[in-house]
């Protein structure tokens, strides 16, 4: 008798090992997959937008409080810039976006030479909280005036 009730005490002790290993399990994939929707969610809420250069130039036109932002060299924009756009190298956004780029709900226009850049600093002004940037690429492919 005792046999038969030590016996079924281990598989009691079994099944409810079982069944909290099981739950664990579940518990497990439903964190993974909160997670991975939280993380799209927030991917998806934080990044810029790419527009054409036409959008940009309407833009440009018909909004007031923007910034147009180089993201190329010294030397690259002395060769010729779109007009009112400040310069910060891609390299620098890090350093310089707080001091430069105050206002984190301002428009920003992003641009550089072909669009490799200008990706990276939107990238990079979004993870800084930036909350309105728009990459328009590069201006080799910008059809309007540029200042030298």
């Amino acid at each position: 008798m005792k046999k038969i009730i030590s016996i079924g005490v281990v598989l009691i002790l079994c099944f409810f090992s079982f069944v909290g290993c099981a739950n664990e399990e579940n518990n497990k994939e439903n964190i993974v997959e909160n997670s991975t929707e939280s993380s799209m969610e927030h991917s998806m809420e934080n990044t810029y937008t790419r527009i054409t250069p036409q959008e940009a130039k309407n833009l440009m036109d018909t909004e007031t409080d923007y910034v147009i932002l180089d993201t190329r060299t010294t030397e690259e924009f002395a060769e010729g810039h779109i007009e009112g756009a400040i310069m910060i190298p891609e390299y620098e956004i890090a350093d310089r976006a707080k001091k430069d780029l105050p206002n984190k709900d301002q428009l920003i226009l992003v641009y550089c030479r072909s669009g490799r850049r200008s990706k990276i600093a939107a990238d990079e002004l979004v993870k800084l909280g930036y909350t309105n940037v728009k990459e328009f690429g590069g201006i080799i492919d910008w059809p309007y005036e540029v200042v030298k």
